[in-house]
């Protein structure tokens, strides 16, 4: 009787205090509410860049990937397999995991990164032959962004 009366209670205290799972409401904003009246498709976001490394932007695209919640580390589909690797300027936002799939709009600063091989470039280092260095580049890793805010659209 015992046993049975330390199971009974044992098993209403986790339905008590089990996490329960809420979905993402559309308007949820994280950080600074985005501006909306010149957003731009994450897809478009390197050809309007055009040859500037840095611009203010509002976009709108779709979360692959949850990197890391604290800070708001996260991916978003630039299109064509191609990746841009958002983070938010201050560290002390926290976002949640289910922002994964999600379509979002975030305001800040897109800026290309530059790879190994555009700097060698630029400081004239284009040996050709067996001085020329095996450089590893990602090209899906070609843009960041740092947010400012951030909003749930889909």
């Amino acid at each position: 009787m015992k046993h049975l009366f330390l199971t009974v209670i044992f098993f209403l205290n986790i339905s008590a205090f089990a996490q329960k799972h809420t979905p993402l409401p559309h308007g949820m904003v994280f950080g600074v509410k985005p501006n909306i009246t010149a957003m731009v498709d994450a897809t478009k976001v390197e050809a309007l860049m055009g040859k500037r490394t840095r611009i203010n932007t509002t976009i709108r695209g779709w979360v692959t990937k949850v990197t890391k919640q604290k800070g708001g580390w996260f991916e978003l589909d630039a299109g064509k397999g191609k990746i841009i690797a958002a983070h938010f300027k201050s560290y002390t936002i926290t976002i949640p995991a289910e922002l994964k799939g999600k379509i979002v709009i975030a305001e800040g600063i897109a800026e290309k990164k530059f790879m190994a091989d555009d700097l060698q470039h630029f400081a004239g280092d284009t040996v050709s032959g067996k001085k020329q260095h095996m450089v590893k580049t990602d090209p899906k890793r070609r843009l960041i962004f740092e947010v400012k805010g951030l909003m749930v659209d889909q």
